[in-house]
């Protein structure tokens, strides 16, 4: 078995995140009865996207990532919406709740779990991602869930995969695998940790010369013969 350590990406990877965080932005708005059109929509992933790049860059932290993002967007839109906190803690409930599945995930964790070990390495929300991996039935399969809010540090950071390997017992970085969606996180933090990566990329995108991986699909069944 070439590798016996799975470690595993949550959103856009085994959780489908745009689903998610599309439902959760209609609850929350419809909630706090504010409008929301696909210019406000739009806006506010450039925001968010612009938002926890510069987290994952280590120039803000999480907490100015939650603290920004709706406020700048109620500020540049004119929308009466509460910048105390509460429309984000809605906002995250509803997230919480969110727990589609990219397609053949959950087959694929069954499958590998029964001969490899299998981890979550995410940079999301903590209690947000518990919830949503509960919800979605992933969690059974998974020996432990690494969130970077809970580390200290965040994807791409060695550090935060440095934790990581502390945390497991008999870790051994060259029988270990990263597979995640993101070449700036996931590919990157695996590059400079210095494990193998599989960048999973269903959308044939561009790799654009940042990084790359050792291996990439476009299906998560093709883990079944890079994993052995």
């Amino acid at each position: 078995m070439r590798y016996p350590i799975l470690l595993f990406d949550a959103d856009g990877t085994l959780l489908d995140f745009e689903q998610t965080e599309a439902d959760a932005l209609t609850e929350t708005f419809r909630k706090f009865s504010l409008p929301l059109d696909d210019r406000i929509r739009n806006r506010y992933l450039e925001i968010n996207h612009g938002l926890w790049k510069a987290f994952e860059n280590g120039e803000i932290t999480k907490a100015q990532v939650l603290d920004t993002r709706f406020a700048q967007l109620f500020r540049e839109f004119n929308l009466n919406g509460p910048t105390d906190g509460t429309f984000e803690r809605c906002y995250q409930d509803a997230l919480a709740y969110g727990h589609a599945l990219m397609p053949d995930a959950l087959e694929v964790c069954r499958n590998l779990s029964r001969c490899h070990e299998l981890y979550i390495v995410s940079n999301g929300v903590s209690s947000t991602q518990f919830k949503r991996l509960e919800e979605s039935g992933l969690r059974p399969f998974m020996k432990q869930v690494f969130v970077s809010e809970d580390v200290g540090y965040q994807k791409p950071m060695k550090e935060y995969f440095d934790y990581v390997e502390r945390h497991i017992s008999g870790f051994d970085r060259k029988n270990a695998l990263i597979i995640g969606d993101s070449l700036a996180s996931d590919i990157r933090g695996g590059v400079t940790a210095g494990i193998d990566t599989c960048w999973y990329n269903p959308g044939c995108l561009a790799g654009g010369g940042q990084v790359k991986p050792d291996y990439e699909i476009r299906d998560l069944k093709e883990l079944y013969e890079i994993c052995g």
